[in-house]
């Protein structure tokens, strides 16, 4: 080869590969660094578009897992709140079987009724308050709220007024008021309250309404409480009345005192339009009920769902949710038999064992109560241990997930580290041999030199 002072071939080779080798230490040095074989596509392509998907994955059965955690924990509220009512049930059949006793008296039996029927409100109570963020798990939730612009002047409660004597109205009992058989909504649930004349007497009377049909009837005697009466309310004076076998109460004021006067001083008694005695409409009107019936509103996320799905997986078909079912276990669903047609605690009434043959009666409901529950609890059980079982399966393929997503991406540290060590000697060569090679035109000076 010529010797030149134009061009430096070997200085320009020296060059090429000293930038190969460099950024070959450079590239193993982004893979030491970042602990990954593939840092971008030019590594491995079709590694990383496949190691990509398997994180994802990953990452998915990681929260479908979460998920799992969250159900369980769901599901042992609800087995915790029946453990409780089945402590109810046994209290209350020791009731009803002691009141099944001739030995006692009805005043006995009055006492024990008392207990029954507040143990029965304290099912209500249960199904109606245990949920998990929010959702009903052993009843409905009871969130049912008058519709209170039927009270407004012009509308069709306009005559509950404190006007007529009526100060404020309550909901007692939630869980009845959100009976909807026909899974509508509430609104055609409503009441209509009117005053009938019976004998000498002064009753208010209050009709309900459950899915658009006439479901009960309460009356409750006021003539005390009529103008000159020995419960005659004075001016700023109040009472309430509770018709707690319609899940409601009223707060009144001295002004009902003359309502209930004007009642008794109704002519003859006859049937109503109502099929009652003599009626009398708050502040006129054609027929009883008129312009007196309020209707319900209902906050429909409190209703007990049918099922909820739990997503268990990574993908999205129907093998990677989980729908977990759940039966109503309050007063008016235990004791209706495994088919739902015998009579429950709720259809006992307010003397369920007032007497011995209403108590008998109520140690059956109540033992078909208790066998209710328990095909209630073993439900969720079973849910239960299918979700373990579906925990220990996402455990695993997270494990096999993971495994596979590391053979394609992670690094091998040991033998890129020997690759990045002769990486790092081919730099320091090349930058060695590079400047070797830019003293060999000084050479050449000598012979211009002579």
């Amino acid at each position: 080869m010529a010797l030149n002072i134009i061009s430096n071939y070997a200085a320009n080779l020296a060059h090429r590969n000293l930038t190969a080798s460099d950024a070959a230490a450079t590239r193993s040095l982004a893979k030491l660094s970042s602990g990954t074989r593939v840092v971008s596509a030019r590594d491995d392509a079709a590694s990383m578009a496949i190691g990509a998907r398997l994180n994802a994955t990953a990452q998915a059965l990681k929260t479908a897992t979460v998920n799992v955690g969250q159900a369980n924990s769901m599901l042992q509220i609800a087995d915790g709140g029946m453990a409780t009512i089945d402590d109810i049930l046994v209290r209350m059949k020791t009731l009803a079987v002691q009141a099944s006793s001739g030995n006692l008296s009805d005043t006995e039996r009055g006492f024990l009724n008392d207990e029954f029927t507040q143990l029965r409100d304290e099912i209500d109570r249960i199904s109606s308050s245990t949920n998990f963020n929010g959702i009903q798990l052993l009843g409905d939730g009871g969130d049912v709220s008058l519709d209170y612009a039927n009270l407004n002047s012009g509308n069709q409660g306009e005559d509950i007024s404190p006007a007529n004597g009526f100060d404020g109205i309550a909901i007692t009992d939630n869980n009845y008021w959100a009976t909807d058989a026909n899974n509508n909504g509430v609104n055609d649930n409503s009441f209509k309250l009117h005053f009938v004349k019976v004998g000498n007497s002064a009753l208010i009377n209050v009709i309900t309404t459950i899915d658009g049909v006439n479901d009960r009837v309460q009356s409750i005697d006021v003539t005390d409480f009529a103008t000159g009466g020995t419960k005659a309310l004075s001016a700023g004076e109040k009472t309430t009345l509770t018709f707690d076998e319609l899940g409601l109460s009223f707060d009144l004021n001295n002004n009902i005192s003359t309502i209930i006067a004007n009642t008794i001083t109704l002519g003859s008694d006859g049937a109503g339009a109502d099929g009652f005695a003599t009626a009398q409409v708050i502040g006129g009107g054609a027929t009883p009920g008129d312009n007196s019936t309020v209707r319900m509103l209902a906050d429909n996320g409190q209703k007990l769902p049918a099922n909820i799905s739990f997503q268990i997986g990574a993908g999205n078909t129907s093998n990677d949710r989980l729908a977990i079912s759940f039966q109503s276990v309050d007063s008016a669903a235990l004791g209706t038999g495994a088919a739902g047609t015998e009579d429950g605690l709720d259809d006992l009434g307010v003397n369920a064992i007032s007497t011995a043959a209403s108590a008998q009666n109520a140690v059956e409901v109540v033992t078909r109560a208790i066998d209710d529950l328990q095909r209630a609890r073993a439900n969720v059980g079973t849910y239960q241990n299918r979700l373990d079982f579906a925990g220990q399966n996402l455990a695993t393929m997270l494990e096999n997930v993971e495994e596979a997503r590391s053979t394609l991406l992670d690094l091998d540290v040991a033998a890129e580290m020997t690759i990045f060590t002769s990486k790092q000697i081919l730099v320091q060569s090349g930058v060695a041999m590079l400047a070797q090679a830019n003293q060999m035109p000084q050479n050449l000076l000598r012979l211009l030199q002579g």
